[in-house]
Parts: C-alpha cells; sequence; structure tokens
C-alpha cells in the first residue's frame, strides 16, 4: 500500500462479509480479508489504494453503512 492516505476506509467490525462491494467495484479494488472480526465473519478491504477511483459505490452499496470513502486532494497550481 502507497504512504498516501486511504481512499476507502472499512470498519471491520460491522462488516458483515455480503460481499457486494467487491462485486459493484468497478476497479476491482476490494476483497474479502483472510481475518475475521469479532462477529466472526470476514470483512472487505481494500487492497490497491492507487487504483480506486473514489467513486463511492461501494459505500453506496453497504447495507451495514460500514465503509467511508475518502477523495484525494488535488493540489492547486
Amino acid at each position: 500500500m502507497s504512504e498516501q492516505a486511504l481512499k476507502v476506509v472499512i470498519d471491520e467490525e460491522l462488516c458483515k462479509q455480503c460481499e457486494l462491494c467487491v462485486a459493484i467495484c468497478p476497479m476491482h479494488v476490494l476483497r474479502i480479508s483472510s481475518k475475521i472480526n469479532s462477529k466472526g465473519f470476514h470483512p472487505a478491504e481494500l487492497f490497491d489504494n492507487d487504483k480506486c477511483i473514489s467513486c463511492g459505490f461501494c459505500a453506496m452499496t453497504c447495507p451495514e453503512r460500514a465503509i467511508a470513502v475518502y477523495k484525494p486532494e488535488v493540489e492547486k497550481a
């Protein structure tokens, strides 16, 4: 993962492994983690921050509201 700020932040404890975010991501940068949260689910994770376009589809699709999407700041000339 690069040093830049994450574009997608997933609250692993809220995620219930429904995989809707993984399915809807147009850039295919989300996957189900091998980690297990306290409820016994494998949460989604962002694995390629550089290819993420911050479209927000994952956050809009998440029924648990476990995903926050951030747009990187663009430097002004």
